[in-house]
Protein backbone atom coordinates (compact mmCIF):
# COMPACT_ATOMS: atom_id res chain seq x y z
CA UNK A 1 0.00 0.00 0.00
CA UNK A 2 1.46 3.23 -0.95
CA UNK A 3 1.73 6.19 1.30
CA UNK A 4 -1.74 8.21 -0.58
CA UNK A 5 -3.33 4.74 0.21
CA UNK A 6 -2.56 4.92 3.87
CA UNK A 7 -3.34 7.92 4.26
CA UNK A 8 -7.07 7.77 3.20
CA UNK A 9 -7.75 5.39 5.53
CA UNK A 10 -8.33 7.75 7.92
CA UNK A 11 -10.20 9.97 5.86
CA UNK A 12 -14.31 9.36 5.22
CA UNK A 13 -15.24 7.45 2.47
CA UNK A 14 -16.11 10.53 0.01
CA UNK A 15 -13.31 12.48 1.11
CA UNK A 16 -11.06 9.92 0.56
CA UNK A 17 -12.24 9.26 -3.08
CA UNK A 18 -12.00 12.70 -3.48
CA UNK A 19 -8.68 13.20 -2.18
CA UNK A 20 -7.26 10.40 -4.20
CA UNK A 21 -8.81 11.66 -7.20
CA UNK A 22 -7.45 14.93 -6.45
CA UNK A 23 -3.79 13.68 -5.92
CA UNK A 24 -4.37 11.34 -9.33
CA UNK A 25 -5.26 14.34 -11.45
CA UNK A 26 -2.71 16.97 -10.29
CA UNK A 27 0.11 14.34 -11.26
CA UNK A 28 2.93 15.68 -13.76
CA UNK A 29 1.55 15.24 -17.03
CA UNK A 30 4.77 14.18 -18.21
CA UNK A 31 4.44 11.03 -16.20
CA UNK A 32 4.01 7.40 -18.25
CA UNK A 33 2.90 4.20 -17.21
CA UNK A 34 4.44 1.34 -19.39
CA UNK A 35 2.16 -1.53 -19.72
CA UNK A 36 2.32 -4.01 -22.44
CA UNK A 37 -0.67 -5.35 -21.99
CA UNK A 38 -2.76 -2.25 -22.83
CA UNK A 39 -2.34 -1.55 -26.45
CA UNK A 40 1.96 -2.14 -26.28
CA UNK A 41 1.99 1.61 -25.81
CA UNK A 42 2.33 4.23 -22.81
CA UNK A 43 -0.11 4.98 -21.05
CA UNK A 44 -0.06 8.50 -19.74
CA UNK A 45 -2.22 9.37 -16.36
CA UNK A 46 -5.36 11.55 -17.17
CA UNK A 47 -3.63 14.97 -18.65
CA UNK A 48 -2.01 13.20 -21.94
CA UNK A 49 -3.53 14.44 -24.87
CA UNK A 50 -3.01 11.67 -28.01
CA UNK A 51 -1.92 12.69 -31.47
CA UNK A 52 -4.81 13.29 -33.85
CA UNK A 53 -8.50 12.55 -32.10
CA UNK A 54 -8.92 13.90 -28.98
CA UNK A 55 -12.85 12.82 -27.94
CA UNK A 56 -15.91 10.96 -29.18
CA UNK A 57 -17.83 12.41 -32.28
CA UNK A 58 -20.72 11.54 -30.27
CA UNK A 59 -21.96 14.23 -27.63
CA UNK A 60 -24.08 14.80 -25.32
CA UNK A 61 -26.28 17.91 -24.97
CA UNK A 62 -28.84 18.08 -22.15
CA UNK A 63 -31.26 21.04 -21.05
CA UNK A 64 -32.56 21.45 -24.75
CA UNK A 65 -36.03 23.77 -24.68
CA UNK A 66 -39.36 21.52 -24.85
CA UNK A 67 -40.19 22.35 -28.08
CA UNK A 68 -37.08 22.36 -30.37
CA UNK A 69 -37.21 19.81 -32.36
CA UNK A 70 -34.51 18.00 -35.00
CA UNK A 71 -34.53 20.43 -37.49
CA UNK A 72 -33.67 23.33 -35.53
CA UNK A 73 -31.19 20.89 -32.94
CA UNK A 74 -29.44 20.76 -36.10
CA UNK A 75 -29.06 23.89 -37.47
CA UNK A 76 -27.95 25.47 -34.28
CA UNK A 77 -24.59 23.21 -34.46
CA UNK A 78 -24.80 22.51 -38.33
CA UNK A 79 -22.15 25.42 -38.63
CA UNK A 80 -19.37 23.53 -36.72
CA UNK A 81 -19.55 20.38 -39.35
CA UNK A 82 -21.87 18.01 -40.99
CA UNK A 83 -23.89 15.76 -38.36
CA UNK A 84 -26.57 13.59 -37.45
CA UNK A 85 -29.20 14.16 -34.43
CA UNK A 86 -29.96 11.32 -32.26
CA UNK A 87 -31.77 10.37 -29.37
CA UNK A 88 -32.69 6.90 -27.71
CA UNK A 89 -35.77 5.13 -29.33
CA UNK A 90 -35.44 7.69 -32.11
CA UNK A 91 -36.52 5.46 -34.73
CA UNK A 92 -39.26 3.78 -32.80
CA UNK A 93 -41.18 6.47 -31.51
CA UNK A 94 -40.61 9.07 -34.34
CA UNK A 95 -40.87 11.86 -32.17
CA UNK A 96 -40.26 15.20 -33.52
CA UNK A 97 -38.72 16.58 -29.97
CA UNK A 98 -35.96 14.91 -27.77
CA UNK A 99 -38.52 13.36 -25.26
CA UNK A 100 -36.46 13.68 -22.29
CA UNK A 101 -34.67 16.72 -23.17
CA UNK A 102 -31.69 15.41 -24.23
CA UNK A 103 -29.96 14.54 -27.32
CA UNK A 104 -26.90 13.52 -29.30
CA UNK A 105 -24.93 14.83 -31.26
CA UNK A 106 -23.20 12.72 -34.24
CA UNK A 107 -20.21 14.75 -36.27
CA UNK A 108 -18.76 13.07 -39.19
CA UNK A 109 -15.42 15.05 -38.35
CA UNK A 110 -13.80 14.61 -34.85
CA UNK A 111 -12.44 18.41 -35.23
CA UNK A 112 -16.43 19.87 -35.28
CA UNK A 113 -16.03 18.75 -31.51
CA UNK A 114 -12.97 20.56 -30.89
CA UNK A 115 -14.62 23.59 -32.46
CA UNK A 116 -17.93 23.15 -30.66
CA UNK A 117 -15.76 23.23 -27.33
CA UNK A 118 -14.14 25.86 -28.33
CA UNK A 119 -17.21 28.52 -28.73
CA UNK A 120 -18.68 27.03 -25.20
CA UNK A 121 -18.72 28.73 -21.45
CA UNK A 122 -17.20 26.57 -19.07
CA UNK A 123 -18.08 26.38 -15.57
CA UNK A 124 -17.35 24.13 -12.79
CA UNK A 125 -15.49 21.88 -15.33
CA UNK A 126 -18.41 21.55 -17.53
CA UNK A 127 -19.31 22.86 -20.64
CA UNK A 128 -22.70 24.76 -21.42
CA UNK A 129 -23.57 26.41 -24.97
CA UNK A 130 -26.91 28.38 -26.01
CA UNK A 131 -29.53 27.48 -28.57
CA UNK A 132 -32.66 28.60 -29.83
CA UNK A 133 -36.54 27.25 -29.98
CA UNK A 134 -39.72 28.83 -30.93
CA UNK A 135 -39.84 29.57 -27.96
CA UNK A 136 -37.09 29.95 -25.52
CA UNK A 137 -34.25 32.35 -27.05
CA UNK A 138 -30.54 31.49 -26.22
CA UNK A 139 -31.40 28.59 -23.60
CA UNK A 140 -28.40 27.17 -21.81
CA UNK A 141 -27.82 23.66 -22.47
CA UNK A 142 -25.23 21.33 -20.95
CA UNK A 143 -22.16 20.05 -23.68
CA UNK A 144 -20.85 16.92 -22.28
CA UNK A 145 -17.98 15.51 -24.89
CA UNK A 146 -15.98 12.33 -24.41
CA UNK A 147 -12.49 12.16 -23.95
CA UNK A 148 -10.84 9.34 -25.53
CA UNK A 149 -8.02 9.39 -23.07
CA UNK A 150 -10.75 8.98 -20.10
CA UNK A 151 -11.57 4.86 -21.25
CA UNK A 152 -8.17 3.60 -19.66
CA UNK A 153 -6.47 4.67 -16.61
CA UNK A 154 -3.51 2.29 -15.07
CA UNK A 155 -3.29 2.53 -11.15
CA UNK A 156 -0.17 0.49 -10.75
CA UNK A 157 1.61 -0.19 -13.58
CA UNK A 158 4.21 -2.46 -11.56
CA UNK A 159 1.38 -4.99 -11.38
CA UNK A 160 0.48 -6.92 -14.47
CA UNK A 161 -2.65 -7.79 -15.50
CA UNK A 162 -4.02 -10.63 -14.71
CA UNK A 163 -7.62 -11.82 -16.69
CA UNK A 164 -8.26 -14.02 -14.24
CA UNK A 165 -8.53 -10.78 -11.29
CA UNK A 166 -10.56 -9.10 -13.79
CA UNK A 167 -14.25 -7.80 -13.05
CA UNK A 168 -16.63 -6.43 -15.14
CA UNK A 169 -18.83 -3.80 -14.00
CA UNK A 170 -22.32 -3.53 -15.71
CA UNK A 171 -24.64 -0.28 -15.99
CA UNK A 172 -21.89 2.03 -15.49
CA UNK A 173 -23.15 5.58 -15.60
CA UNK A 174 -21.72 7.27 -19.17
CA UNK A 175 -20.16 10.18 -17.55
CA UNK A 176 -17.97 8.47 -15.48
CA UNK A 177 -14.33 8.45 -16.87
CA UNK A 178 -11.43 5.49 -16.14
CA UNK A 179 -9.57 6.99 -13.20
CA UNK A 180 -12.65 7.27 -11.24
CA UNK A 181 -14.02 3.90 -11.89
CA UNK A 182 -10.19 2.93 -9.83
CA UNK A 183 -10.37 5.10 -7.36
CA UNK A 184 -14.32 3.93 -6.32
CA UNK A 185 -13.37 0.58 -6.38
CA UNK A 186 -9.53 0.54 -4.98
CA UNK A 187 -11.78 2.53 -2.21
CA UNK A 188 -13.94 -0.31 -1.40
CA UNK A 189 -11.29 -3.37 -2.11
CA UNK A 190 -8.12 -1.84 -2.64
CA UNK A 191 -5.40 -3.69 -4.79
CA UNK A 192 -6.92 -2.16 -8.15
CA UNK A 193 -4.03 -1.98 -10.79
CA UNK A 194 -6.23 -0.81 -14.28
CA UNK A 195 -9.92 0.43 -14.72
CA UNK A 196 -11.19 0.96 -18.39
CA UNK A 197 -14.89 2.07 -20.01
CA UNK A 198 -16.00 0.02 -22.80
CA UNK A 199 -16.47 2.35 -25.59
CA UNK A 200 -18.01 1.56 -29.05
CA UNK A 201 -15.96 1.18 -31.84
CA UNK A 202 -17.20 3.15 -34.49
CA UNK A 203 -17.73 6.60 -32.40
CA UNK A 204 -15.94 5.91 -29.32
CA UNK A 205 -18.45 6.76 -27.03
CA UNK A 206 -19.16 4.71 -23.56
CA UNK A 207 -21.25 1.93 -23.92
CA UNK A 208 -21.97 1.72 -20.61
CA UNK A 209 -19.79 -0.99 -19.17
CA UNK A 210 -16.16 -1.25 -17.48
CA UNK A 211 -13.60 -3.42 -16.41
CA UNK A 212 -11.50 -3.27 -13.49
CA UNK A 213 -7.97 -5.81 -12.88
CA UNK A 214 -6.71 -6.15 -9.01
CA UNK A 215 -3.69 -7.02 -7.96
CA UNK A 216 -4.89 -9.63 -5.65
CA UNK A 217 -7.06 -12.73 -5.63
CA UNK A 218 -8.28 -11.45 -2.00
CA UNK A 219 -10.00 -8.31 -3.72
CA UNK A 220 -11.21 -9.80 -7.08
CA UNK A 221 -12.91 -12.48 -4.89
CA UNK A 222 -14.62 -9.65 -2.65
CA UNK A 223 -16.17 -7.91 -5.93
CA UNK A 224 -17.83 -11.00 -6.81
CA UNK A 225 -19.03 -11.96 -3.78
CA UNK A 226 -20.44 -8.38 -3.10
CA UNK A 227 -22.21 -8.79 -6.83
CA UNK A 228 -23.05 -4.91 -6.22
CA UNK A 229 -21.35 -1.63 -5.78
CA UNK A 230 -22.66 2.01 -5.33
CA UNK A 231 -20.94 3.88 -8.10
CA UNK A 232 -21.17 7.52 -5.78
CA UNK A 233 -18.74 10.13 -6.82
CA UNK A 234 -20.11 14.20 -7.87
CA UNK A 235 -23.27 13.84 -9.83
CA UNK A 236 -23.28 10.00 -10.05
CA UNK A 237 -24.96 7.78 -7.54
CA UNK A 238 -25.77 4.34 -9.02
CA UNK A 239 -26.01 0.90 -7.93
CA UNK A 240 -24.20 -1.26 -10.53
CA UNK A 241 -23.51 -4.84 -10.81
CA UNK A 242 -20.29 -6.50 -10.58
CA UNK A 243 -19.43 -9.97 -12.25
CA UNK A 244 -16.63 -11.92 -13.11
CA UNK A 245 -14.81 -10.63 -16.60
CA UNK A 246 -15.13 -13.46 -19.15
CA UNK A 247 -12.70 -13.92 -21.86
CA UNK A 248 -13.49 -15.83 -25.18
CA UNK A 249 -9.83 -16.99 -25.65
CA UNK A 250 -9.47 -19.33 -22.95
CA UNK A 251 -9.03 -22.84 -22.94
CA UNK A 252 -11.13 -25.50 -20.63
CA UNK A 253 -9.29 -25.34 -17.38
CA UNK A 254 -10.46 -29.44 -16.80
CA UNK A 255 -9.40 -30.79 -20.23
CA UNK A 256 -7.11 -27.96 -21.37
CA UNK A 257 -8.87 -28.67 -25.03
CA UNK A 258 -8.83 -32.33 -24.91
CA UNK A 259 -12.12 -32.73 -25.08
CA UNK A 260 -13.38 -30.19 -27.50
CA UNK A 261 -10.17 -30.51 -30.10
CA UNK A 262 -8.43 -27.68 -28.84
CA UNK A 263 -11.10 -25.00 -29.39
CA UNK A 264 -11.57 -22.04 -26.85
CA UNK A 265 -13.68 -22.70 -23.71
CA UNK A 266 -17.72 -21.54 -24.32
CA UNK A 267 -18.47 -21.69 -20.70
CA UNK A 268 -17.31 -19.66 -17.47
CA UNK A 269 -18.40 -20.25 -13.80
CA UNK A 270 -19.19 -17.16 -12.52
CA UNK A 271 -20.09 -19.06 -9.25
CA UNK A 272 -17.45 -18.44 -6.10
CA UNK A 273 -16.47 -21.78 -5.68
CA UNK A 274 -15.73 -22.91 -9.70
CA UNK A 275 -14.53 -19.49 -11.10
CA UNK A 276 -13.38 -21.88 -14.13
CA UNK A 277 -13.71 -22.11 -17.60
CA UNK A 278 -15.40 -25.07 -19.13
CA UNK A 279 -16.00 -26.96 -22.40
CA UNK A 280 -19.67 -28.60 -23.37
CA UNK A 281 -18.25 -31.92 -21.94
CA UNK A 282 -16.77 -30.85 -18.72
CA UNK A 283 -19.36 -28.32 -17.84
CA UNK A 284 -21.87 -31.62 -17.64
CA UNK A 285 -19.29 -33.43 -15.36
CA UNK A 286 -18.51 -30.78 -13.32
CA UNK A 287 -21.90 -29.39 -12.81
CA UNK A 288 -23.47 -33.23 -11.87
CA UNK A 289 -22.06 -33.02 -8.68
CA UNK A 290 -23.70 -32.15 -5.54
CA UNK A 291 -24.16 -28.57 -4.72
CA UNK A 292 -23.16 -27.43 -8.10
CA UNK A 293 -26.37 -28.70 -10.57
CA UNK A 294 -27.82 -25.35 -10.11
CA UNK A 295 -24.89 -22.98 -11.68
CA UNK A 296 -25.38 -21.22 -14.28
CA UNK A 297 -22.91 -20.69 -16.77
CA UNK A 298 -21.69 -17.02 -18.25
CA UNK A 299 -21.15 -16.93 -22.02
CA UNK A 300 -19.03 -14.35 -24.36
CA UNK A 301 -19.52 -14.61 -27.88
CA UNK A 302 -16.93 -15.77 -29.79
CA UNK A 303 -15.29 -18.87 -28.58
CA UNK A 304 -15.72 -21.27 -30.78
CA UNK A 305 -12.88 -21.25 -32.95
CA UNK A 306 -9.24 -22.59 -32.45
CA UNK A 307 -6.64 -21.42 -29.93
CA UNK A 308 -4.38 -18.73 -31.39
CA UNK A 309 -1.11 -17.65 -29.45
CA UNK A 310 -2.22 -14.16 -29.00
CA UNK A 311 -0.86 -12.14 -26.01
CA UNK A 312 -3.58 -10.94 -23.49
CA UNK A 313 -5.21 -7.53 -24.93
CA UNK A 314 -7.82 -5.55 -23.04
Amino acid sequence: MNETQENLNFLPASSATETMLYELLNQDSTEQVFHPSIQDSPIRKFHYDPPGEKYSRKVFVGGLPPDIDEREIHASFCHFGSLDVDWPHKSQSRAPFPPKGYAFLLFHEEYSVQALISMCKQEGGKYYYFVSSPTLKDKQVQIRPWSLQDADFVMDGSQPLDPRKTIFVGGVPRPLRSVELAVIMNKYYSGVCYAGIDVDPELKYPKGAGRVAFSNHTSYINAINNRFIQLKIGDIDKKVEVKPYVLDDQLCDECNGEHCGGKFAPFFCGHISCLRYFCEHCWSVAHTQPGREFHKPLVKEGADRSRSLNSFRW
